[in-house]
């Protein structure tokens, strides 16, 4: 099985760790895995994207063009990536300051509110863990305990004191994924 992934946000969100994070977990699950990230000027606030590919087969190619499971994490990357998402795939937004919500019948489309829910939690610079928690309660790829053993191997170990609330954000984000559309609801 092959999951194609792109993670796409604001420079800032933890996009790259984000897809760091999933990475990693899949290395630490005997998967094949790549990495691609894309970013320059984008880390200092523009939009920024890494795409995830894990496999139980070889790798031939880290360029995609369209995804079995996008994140987007602000309008412009919804906006930009939402076509990319392949027919039957998931496309998984946060719901903050979206305006114009997804309108694809063809794909399965979910809303997380992790930004206010981190803030209102106390765990603003956790809101990517709590779509990673989201994705992983959707089922499929990976489980909550390879994101955990991820994060404690790529976490400086002077945030190790962070792991348990990462994993408090793990499960709150696991239960935050609401289907936003007539195909998803019927999978369901």
């Amino acid at each position: 099985m092959t999951s194609e992934i792109i993670i796409a946000g604001f420079g800032g969100q933890g996009v790259l760790s984000m897809g760091k994070t999933l990475a990693y977990a899949g290395v630490l699950r005997g998967k094949e895995v790549t990495w691609l990230p894309s970013y320059g000027p984008e880390q200092r606030g523009g939009t920024s994207n890494v795409t995830v590919v894990i496999s139980d087969e070889r790798i031939s190619s880290p360029i995609v063009d369209s995804y079995d499971v996008v994140i987007a994490l602000n309008q412009q990357s919804l906006s930009k990536f939402e076509k990319s998402v392949k027919p039957g795939g998931v496309l998984i937004y946060d719901s903050y300051g979206i305006q114009d919500v997804p309108t694809r019948q063809d794909i399965n489309i979910y809303s997380v509110d992790a930004t206010r829910t981190a803030n209102a939690s106390g765990f603003q610079k956790m809101t990517g863990v709590m779509v990673l928690g989201a994705m992983l309660g959707l089922g499929g790829m990976m489980d909550k305990d390879a994101i955990m053993d991820s994060l404690k191997k790529t976490l400086p170990e002077r945030y190790h004191n962070l792991l348990p609330a990462n994993e408090k954000a793990l499960t709150m984000g696991e239960s935050m994924a609401i289907c936003q559309n007539k195909a998803a609801a019927t999978a369901a």
